[in-house]
Order: C-alpha cells, then sequence, then structure tokens
C-alpha cells in the first residue's frame, strides 16, 4: 500500500502537508537552489522518510554534515522556532542505520569495480578521452576480450596498452589503427587519474551493488552514505563512480513494474558533474539509465543549484520536484529563474518565477505526484524538520560504525588474482625464454657449422695431401720403372759385348788372329 511521505507544510497554511507517494518514489526527482537554502536538510528528511518505511537510499556526503544522519537530534532554541512555525509540538528524535563508503577507504568501507566492468564507455568520460581516443580505448578492450586477459586494476590496463601499442601493426588487420599518439595520451590521462588516487576504485573484491539494498532488524532501510569531500576533488571520477553505480542497478536488479514503494533510492548531490562535458554516447547512456530504471524500482533525485544543470531530456523525467531559492542578479540566473518556474504546473495564488527568488531559507517550492501520476499543483512549503542531528559524527564515532558494520571485513583486503597483467608478464616471460631458446639454437647451429666447415677444410687439406702423396709415388714409381728399364738396357749391352768376346775367343788359332788384324787394320791401318 502506497505511503504518504510529508516533506512540507504550506506555506498559507501549516495544517496542511505537502506529501510525496511512496508509490510514485520511482519517478524520480529534482532538488535544486543556491547555496545555503536548505538543500541538504530537504535531503535528508526525503532519506529519513525513505529508511522509516524500509527503503534503503544512497547518497553522497560531500561536505561531511550528512553524517549527522546516524545520531539522534536534539532541541535547541532556533529548533523550537521552526516547530512553532510548522505548527508542530514535537518531533521523535532518531539515528538512522547508515553503512559508510569511501572510494579511498579512509572513512567508509572501500569501494572497487573491475576495469572490465565498468567498460570502455564509462572509463573514457573518466579519463576525459576524446571521441578517437575512445574508439581506441574501446578496440583495447576488444583485444583483452579475444584474447581472454581479464583487467581488473590499473596495473591490467597499463600492460594491456603497452602490450597493444608494442603490436599495433599486426592488431591493425582486425582492429583497425591503433594509433600510438591515442594509446600515448590514454596511458598519460591514466597516470593523472591514478595520482589522483583513482588507482584505489579499481580491484577486487568488486562491489557487490546489493549491499546497498538492506534494511536493519527494525525494518528500518538503510541509508548508504559515500564520504565524497575528498572525492569532489576529482570530478570525473565521481561522477563516472556514481553513474557505474547507476548502471551496475539497472544491469542487475529485475523489472518489478509498479511497486508501493521503491527498492532504493539514489540521490545525485552535484548533480552538474555528471553532464559537463558528458560525450554524445554518454549522454545517451545517463538518459536511458533515468528512463528505464524506475521500472527496476529505483528512484534517482538529482541535487543541484539550478535546474539548468540537468538537460531537458533528464529534467522532463523528473516528477517530483523541490526549489529552494534562486537569486536573479546575472542574465544567466534569471534564465535558470524562469527554467525552474516553467518545470512547474502553476498556481493561480502565487507568481512561480516571483516566489522564487523570495523563499526563505528552508522554504522551497514543491509538486509532487498525485494518486494518479499527474504533476500537482506547485505549493510553497516549509520543509520539516529531520529526526536526526545536525552536527557531524566524530571520526571516533564513524570508526566504531564501520567496525559493527554489516559488511565490515568484506571489502578491506584487497585481493589481486590472475589477469592480464600476470598473463602478459607470463608471455613475455615465454617470449624472452623462446628467444633465448632460439638464440642458443642459433649459436648451436652456428658452432656446428663451424665444426662442419673445419671439418670440411681438414678433410680437403687431407685430401690434398693424399693426391700430392700418390703424385709423389707416382713419380717415385715411374722413375724407378725408368732406372729399371736403363738398368736392363745396359745389362743386354753388357750380355751382347760379353757374348761377342767370348764368340770371338772361341774362334782361335791365326785365322781368328788373321781376321782379327784385319778388321782392325781395316779400322787403323796395317802394321
Amino acid at each position: 500500500m502506497s505511503q504518504a511521505l510529508t516533506i512540507a507544510k504550506k506555506t498559507t497554511d501549516t495544517t496542511q502537508n505537502i506529501d510525496l507517494l511512496s508509490k510514485f518514489a520511482n519517478r524520480h526527482g529534482l532538488i535544486a537552489g543556491a547555496t545555503g537554502t536548505g538543500k541538504t536538510v530537504t535531503l535528508k528528511v526525503l532519506a529519513e522518510n525513505f529508511s522509516r518505511i524500509g527503503v534503503p537510499v544512497f547518497l553522497a556526503d560531500a561536505k561531511g554534515d550528512v553524517s549527522s544522519i546516524t545520531k539522534a537530534g536534539t532541541t535547541s532554541a532556533k529548533f523550537e522556532e521552526r516547530l512553532k512555525l510548522l505548527g508542530i509540538d514535537s518531533v521523535p528524535f532518531a539515528g538512522y542505520p547508515t553503512t559508510f563508503w569511501d572510494l579511498f577507504g579512509e572513512q567508509g568501507h572501500p569501494i572497487r569495480t573491475t576495469i572490465s566492468e565498468i567498460g570502455p564507455i564509462l572509463l573514457s568520460q573518466m579519463l576525459n578521452l576524446n571521441d578517437t581516443q575512445e574508439g581506441v580505448l574501446s578496440a583495447v578492450f576488444r583485444v583483452a576480450d579475444d584474447q581472454g586477459m581479464l583487467l581488473i586494476d590499473f596495473k591490467d590496463l597499463k600492460s594491456m596498452l603497452t602490450y597493444v601499442s608494442e603490436n599495433a601493426s599486426e592488431l591493425k588487420a582486425e582492429y583497425g589503427n591503433l594509433s600510438p599518439a591515442s594509446l600515448g595520451a590514454i596511458q598519460r590521462n591514466l597516470l593523472a587519474l591514478g595520482d589522483q588516487g583513482g588507482e584505489d576504485f579499481f580491484g577486487e573484491p568488486s562491489l557487490n551493488i546489493m549491499d546497498f539494498i538492506q534494511t536493519d532488524s527494525h525494518g528500518l532501510g538503510y541509508i548508504n552514505l559515500l564520504a565524497a569531500d575528498k572525492l569532489m576533488n576529482t570530478p570525473k571520477l565521481y561522477a563516472t563512480f556514481l553513474l557505474w553505480m547507476l548502471s551496475e542497478l539497472f544491469e542487475q536488479l529485475p523489472e518489478v513494474g509498479d511497486m508501493d514503494k521503491p527498492k532504493l533510492v539514489f540521490f545525485f548531490d552535484e548533480a552538474h558533474l555528471l553532464f559537463d562535458n558528458a560525450s554524445p554516447a554518454l549522454q545517451e547512456k545517463i538518459e536511458q539509465v533515468v528512463r528505464l530504471i524506475r521500472s527496476k524500482g529505483v528512484g534517482i533525485y538529482f541535487v543541484t543549484q539550478s535546474p539548468l544543470d540537468i538537460p531537458e531530456s533528464v529534467l522532463g523525467q523528473l516528477g517530483n520536484r523541490v526549489q529552494h531559492a534562486l537569486r536573479a542578479f546575472t542574465p544567466k540566473d534569471q534564465k535558470a529563474v524562469k527554467t525552474a518556474a516553467d518545470t512547474f504546473r502553476a498556481n493561480p495564488e502565487f507568481e512561480v518565477a516571483d516566489a522564487i527568488t523570495q523563499l526563505g531559507v528552508g522554504e522551497a517550492l514543491i509538486s509532487c505526484l498525485d494518486a494518479q501520476g499527474t504533476p500537482q499543483i506547485v505549493e510553497r512549503g516549509w520543509v520539516m524538520p529531520p529526526y536526526s542531528a545536525f552536527s557531524p559524527i566524530t571520526a571516533e564515532e564513524r570508526k566504531a560504525f564501520m567496525t559493527s558494520s554489516i559488511v565490515a571485513g568484506v571489502y578491506e583486503q584487497m585481493v589481486d588474482r590472475e589477469s592480464a597483467y600476470e598473463l602478459l608478464n607470463q608471455k613475455v616471460a615465454q617470449l624472452e625464454q623462446q628467444k633465448i631458446a632460439e638464440e642458443k639454437a642459433a649459436e648451436e647451429a652456428k658452432a656446428e657449422e663451424a665444426l662442419a666447415k673445419q671439418q670440411a677444410k681438414e678433410q680437403a687439406a687431407l685430401e690434398k695431401q693424399q693426391a700430392r702423396e700418390q703424385e709423389r709415388l707416382a713419380k717415385e714409381q715411374q722413375k724407378e720403372a725408368e732406372r729399371a728399364a736403363r738398368q736392363r738396357e745396359k745389362l743386354i749391352q753388357d750380355t751382347v759385348g760379353t757374348f761377342a768376346k767370348s764368340a770371338a775367343r772361341s774362334l782361335g788359332g791365326r785365322t781368328g788372329q788373321k781376321i782379327m788384324r784385319g778388321i782392325l787394320g781395316s779400322i787403323f791401318g796395317k802394321r
């Protein structure tokens, strides 16, 4: 059954309440107004109302003062004066169950997500990349997915960027031109984000978004309070982080249709940071989330100074409006006043544009959806006082809350499992080992080649020596043959001479002598 949440009383008649129907609380809302006009008190009043009906809340504490919501309030002269103005005798002071969160893990439980989960579009917004660089970053994510490499933390993404840069020429055919200039810009912006503390946001254990949707033993919805005083120094990180949480809620929560009350209400303080310099792709994603997430039972309430901070496509989806005072000193201020006035359904009893500049502190123009879901006529009213304290809690009190928290010890210890960094290091090590093995094999092959050449050289020298030896032996054999032939010839000559002499002696006698003399005489003459 829908419940009426009293958030203000009419200025002209404090006996009449201005209510927000819980059934339409997921139709989103806007809390706007200049600094010091009462936006923070309105935010607390709404958060307390939601908690009392069992609806968990998430909100960012930009200045540290919303932490007072954990403690019961106390009366004071100023407080009693406000009660009298509202026609209220007293309020049931109370503190509310609160879970403290902090991206840096200092003032609350750490919140982390992985690089893969946040995706290239949101990460590009966080790194302030242009369209070309965003395209290259998307390609880097695709390379990691195709190669089965998880991108969990900063070192994973750094390693992946280095890998893609070193292998850009090989990857170009499948993933397009991966410009060294774009890769360098991404790496530089990543380093800058790390210097701002963004590195703490990425890692495991990753936040389970369902831890935001909790109630205590009394049925009160938990108020999830993000310490954002330090985070506001890095507005891109702040805005992208909150948008990531909305995206996670959208993806993980089932469709529930219309409910009597939301499953979670999400307050987006300093909402202008979300839309400043948002790329067209991101702008489209924001509009889609705002338009569709209400069917998941989630209400989004933007808190900002001027309605001009919200694009018209988003502003038109905000059914519940609380407009605190605006100043109209400059043409821009006057335009903001007119814009704010035009977003309300006019009340014939007063001029809306004039009323916006006349509102007192804690007073607002309020229009919520009626029982038929139609915007009501805008009413001028005094915002109800919160039941919790105004002064923030001490560091010791915050620490005590964290120690007894329902998620104490769940996210404090970071886990570093095997992911792209380790896998790429292994690949580098394997390539190094392969290179060493190849170099060793090349050296061995070179040594074997040198040995083969030496052996061939020695074999050639041996063969040459053998050839010379054979040639020498052949010459010696030839000489020996020639000598033997001369000896045979001489022997023959000697044999013939001996034979002749022997024949002459065998003739004997004078006849023989005469013949000899005659023969000799024919040569030497007669004696």
